[in-house]
């Protein structure tokens, strides 16, 4: 382990971490429970050779979902990107109430109704662990076609992820992303990697929000990311959508935007993730 982030966390956080426990959890970083002198508990994540800027552009992230006075967030207590580390609150894991599941729903229908001047970043800042850009744009289909799927096509191509005619596909489906009926709403503040593993249910039932992505995009990103890979029930959606109702046909979309991250997951692990990739595609071909 290496000792250097220990040595600025401590000095960040302004207390000795006296045990440090690998805890598991994600595909990229080295998390930890650190307990401090005063029997504190904090979760400290890092990495031996982070994106530029990784955990500062996850802490601002943090922050900007904390502002929105919704999803409960853990605090960060201190964050350095050289050495790479980021110091969360500690949340003691639970199971689900009978109102977990309609509570997150309501407050996340209040986290997307905070709007965004433009879809991407104010900072310009990249995220993820391939680095995806997120460049301001004036709609929404130019940025999943120049800020997603065109730049996750050549990253495929240049990892040899998947076959040529895949690519094609993807490619031409990028130009004609006009001709889906994505409703003209404002860029919402998302999260950005909204999977059942991103959310952590505490002691009370209370559903805590983690690892962020965040950028300003279409609210149905977020919601075709939960129904990727399962953990939140119909109750969530159904409380969601009482307070901030979904544009007709938005289920039609839901394979759209999970492409990204299908195409993501098929760069970094192969496997089914290239069929599935192909399966979303044949959808809008």
């Amino acid at each position: 382990m290496n000792a250097n982030w220990i040595v600025a966390a401590e000095k960040a956080i302004g207390e000795s971490i006296e045990q440090i426990t690998a805890v598991s959890g994600g595909d990229f970083a080295k998390s930890y429970c650190a307990t401090l002198g005063t029997g504190e508990r904090l979760f400290i994540k890092t990495h031996r050779q982070p994106p530029e800027g990784f955990f500062t552009t996850e802490a601002t992230g943090l922050q900007w979902l904390a502002e929105s006075n919704s999803v409960a967030i853990p605090r960060v207590r201190a964050v350095c990107d050289s050495p790479p580390f980021l110091a969360l609150e500690w949340i003691e894991q639970g199971v689900s109430s009978a109102h977990t599941e309609e509570d997150f729903g309501r407050l996340l229908a209040r986290l997307h109704q905070c709007s965004f001047p433009r879809f991407g970043r104010q900072d310009n800042r990249l995220t993820g662990s391939l680095g995806l850009s997120n460049n301001s744009c004036d709609s929404w289909a130019e940025f999943y076609s120049t800020r997603r799927l065109l730049p996750l096509a050549r990253l495929a191509r240049d990892k040899n992820a998947l076959p040529g005619a895949t690519l094609s596909d993807i490619e031409a489906l990028a130009y004609r992303l006009n001709n889906y009926d994505v409703q003209n709403e404002h860029a919402a503040l998302l999260h950005g990697d909204l999977w059942a593993g991103n959310r952590i249910i505490d002691t009370n039932g209370v559903s805590w929000l983690i690892d962020p992505a965040c950028y300003g995009g279409h609210r149905e990103f977020d919601l075709a990311m939960m129904r990727l890979f399962g953990g939140f029930d119909s109750d969530c959606f159904d409380a969601y959508n009482e307070v901030y109702p979904l544009a007709d046909g938005w289920e039609e979309r839901i394979s759209l935007h999970q492409l990204a991250p299908l195409i993501v997951h098929a760069i970094k692990f192969g496997g089914g993730y290239v069929s599935e990739v192909q399966s979303a595609l044949r959808l809008y071909s």
